[in-house]
């Protein structure tokens, strides 16, 4: 480790406190210091490169310093960098609005802006639960969640998230919700997933607000992923006891699945009450999060008493810079993106296809842009070693305890794919 290196290590450990990190830990390991970033690679200050293959936790979608990308922030750059969305509004709001209203069918016509994927979380539920009350239905003040789901990590988003590292230190301050059994093609359990769901709606459908389900793959879980015919049949159970569904595209939208919004796969005209949108809606730039829900969402706030309309905002709601790279990103995918994706994800499919041979391997599995396998007998620490030496194969990956994965930019092409597949086989001879 160069000098420089060695005090730009220093230097964060005494004046940057790290999310998801130990940081006595860390203090022993030191975090990789990086200078730059082009397409898929990243570049640290002493000029290593690391193909970045958890897109920057899941927020890079098109590459990092991609040219259109930043051109249009700073176009806007030059003209409003900013103006709050309370009593004012302006060109960029409007348009990424419209635009994702239309990816619904104009059946989810309402846009609220926020922050990050947990702040999209708590509008949702305080919007749920407010526009049942406006209705009358006081009683209608109970969540529900799926085992192992993950929603993030403020105090109302941990409440519908199960995750216990996450969880556990703080469970004294969160609001109780209903756990459901999830879903997960490795075990072949989506209709008694299911029948838990009914059979809670049954005992407790008239006091519940809403259901939040993470659509086909379960992100914090490891990976786990499961077939659109439950997302169907939720639906079906949410409608049917008069709950409301969202469904939370934080991780898994914006083509991550193979269709701009993972739920399309459903194939369903009757839309969810709720989408919620951020990580690579502005393609790893800027923080934005976006909500999207229905007329009879919206209309349940109309009124001339204030008290009655959606008491909820932040300094940046809208910010004219996030929302023009958001707009960029939807320039992308007008343009043809999606297929290039399918594309894509059938050379990752192909490439990593050999590891299911491998007896160290289990569960090797895909969804569009996510590409899982679990590990078997993986021994201490596994996810740090694994970590640390994929380093060593110009590899930037994070495996989720025992579960590897990659969900790398939209970037693959036939030359990519196989060394990406072969850096990961060559870190796994090294850790397992």
């Amino acid at each position: 480790m160069t000098q420089e290196l060695q005090d730009l290590a220093r230097r964060s450990l005494a004046a940057v406190w790290h999310p998801c990190t130990q940081m006595a830990r860390a203090a022993q390991l030191p975090p990789l210091a990086i200078a730059r970033g082009e397409g898929a690679w990243l570049h640290d200050v002493e000029g290593r490169r690391y193909f970045d293959a958890n897109s920057s936790w899941w927020v890079n979608l098109l590459g990092h310093s991609d040219a259109p990308l930043l051109d249009a922030i700073k176009r806007q750059l030059d003209t409003l960098p900013h103006v709050m969305l309370a009593g004012c509004t302006h060109e960029p709001a409007v348009r990424l609005a419209e635009r994702l209203s239309a990816r619904t069918g104009g059946r989810l016509g309402h846009c609220f802006f926020g922050s990050d994927g947990a702040s999209a979380v708590e509008i949702a539920l305080k919007m749920s639960f407010h526009s049942w009350r406006n209705r009358g239905a006081d009683a209608r003040r109970e969540f529900v969640c799926l085992k192992n789901g993950y929603h993030g990590e403020t105090i109302g988003a941990l409440a519908v998230t199960d995750v216990q590292i996450f969880r556990d230190a703080y469970d004294p301050l969160l609001m109780r919700a209903h756990i459901v059994a999830a879903p997960d093609a490795r075990l072949g359990n989506e209709a008694p997933a299911l029948a838990a769901m009914r059979a809670l709606l049954e005992a407790r459908g008239d006091r519940i607000a809403a259901v939040i389900v993470e659509p086909l793959v379960q992100g914090a879980a490891g990976m786990v992923m499961y077939g659109p015919a439950y997302l169907k049949g939720l639906r079906e159970l949410t409608r049917e006891f008069g709950v409301h569904l969202i469904v939370d595209e934080i991780a898994m939208g914006c083509g991550r699945t193979g269709t701009f919004f993972a739920y399309e796969q459903a194939q369903s005209e009757d839309w969810p009450d709720f989408i919620l949108l951020s990580k690579g809606i502005t393609g790893g730039t800027l923080p934005l999060s976006i909500v999207l829900t229905t007329d009879a969402v919206f209309e349940a706030f109309w009124s001339e008493d204030v008290a009655r309309g959606f008491l909820h905002s932040h300094s940046y709601t809208g910010n004219p810079l996030a929302c023009a790279a958001a707009n960029a990103v939807l320039d992308r995918f007008d343009a043809g993106l999606l297929a290039s994706i399918g594309e894509q994800a059938a050379l990752l499919g192909k490439a990593f296809a050999p590891l299911a041979r491998d007896n160290r391997v289990q569960h090797l599995r895909q969804r569009g842009m996510v590409l899982s396998f679990d590990v078997a007998n993986p021994g201490e620490r596994f996810s740090e070693r694994f970590h640390l030496a994929a380093r060593r194969h110009e590899l930037l990956i994070r495996p989720i305890g025992a579960s590897v994965y990659v969900m790398p930019p939209y970037l693959i092409t036939a030359d990519t794919a196989p060394w990406l597949a072969a850096a990961v086989a060559a870190t796994l001879d090294d850790v397992a």
